[in-house]
């Protein structure tokens, strides 16, 4: 039995409805593997090595088909981080942005509001990139799907009690490191409009008075990008107010969307560079901004999609 369904009879019908049944939990599996990976086209991989896996298993023997899914997945997705790190000539470092969700500021869109509902916003994403595979699967799974450390544990082959170490050293480092944010949309959209008209009048005291004096600038625009648009890492809100007017002329053409549940920018001027910004506001200013301006990534955000909604 799989859910209370028989398991597959190796007939058509039978395949289809294994489909159907996947396709149930496709979302959360997807959602999973986004936090695990931060790269949305890797979340697909994963997604579709579970199931590959799931059509060579005998779900006759499988209880919960949710819990099994979810942990195959868990598992799928270590071994894909430890691929990403052996491709790397050079290991991710402090430049790096995982790719955002974008999506228009007044989507209604159930799967999507679904998907951004438990706040997985850059900052944790970001944080999440430094942790080890095993030790990021434990968090992720406990603390952002409650999976039980009994279920957790066989997948990264450790006893329960060491799964809730892991998870417990995890979840020390995220809380330690993840700035804390302002959670209300209307909020967050004053402080970006606020940047967004300095930005295209000029302003370079607005725009300090609307940063943080700490505030933090992380670019990431990809190995090939080079010189001024190249990646980099931004202190102090002086510093970055100039970085922002550098590229000011392509301020009239950027957006208020959605980027991972958070009001952020996202632009596509004709013949220039195609980025996404995500920020952190707290107490009425930035304190983080991520801007992803790899071509090759940014190619598959759906940017405008997003910007006409």
């Amino acid at each position: 039995m799989v859910d209370g369904t028989t398991g597959t009879t190796g007939t058509a019908a039978g395949e289809e409805a294994l489909a159907r049944r996947f396709e149930e939990h496709r979302g959360r599996l997807r959602a999973v593997a986004y936090r695990m990976l931060g790269s949305l086209t890797e979340a697909e991989d994963a997604v579709q090595e579970t199931w590959l896996k799931l059509t060579r298993t005998d779900t006759a023997g499988i209880g919960n088909l949710a819990a099994w899914l979810t942990t195959v997945t868990g598992r799928v997705c270590p071994d894909l981080l430890r691929t990403r790190g052996a491709r790397r000539e050079e290991p991710i470092d402090e430049t790096f942005v995982p790719d955002p969700l974008v999506r228009p500021l007044t989507t209604a869109d159930p799967e999507q509001e679904a998907l951004r509902g438990d706040s997985v916003g850059l900052a944790l994403l970001v944080v999440l990139e430094t942790l080890e595979p095993d030790e990021r699967l434990a968090f992720v799974l406990h603390d952002l799907f409650a999976v039980p450390f009994d279920d957790i544990a066989p997948v990264v082959d450790r006893s329960a009690a060491a799964t809730r170490q892991l998870a417990s050293r995890a979840r020390r480092r995220v809380q330690g490191a993840t700035p804390s944010a302002e959670t209300d949309l209307g909020r967050q959209r004053e402080v970006l409009e606020a940047f967004l008209a300095a930005s295209r009048g000029g302003d370079f005291e607005a725009l300090v008075a609307v940063l943080h004096p700490d505030v933090v600038l992380r670019v990431d625009a990809g190995a090939l990008v080079r010189g001024a648009a190249g990646s980099k890492v931004v202190h102090g809100a002086r510093t970055v107010a100039a970085q922002a007017l550098t590229f000011s002329r392509y301020a009239p053409t950027a957006r208020l969307v959605l980027v991972n549940g958070a009001v952020g920018l996202a632009n596509t001027p004709e013949g220039g560079p195609h980025s996404v910004m995500g920020v952190t506001v707290a107490d009425g200013r930035i304190t983080h901004l991520y801007i992803l301006s790899d071509p090759g990534r940014v190619a598959h955000l759906g940017l405008r999609e997003a910007m006409a909604g």
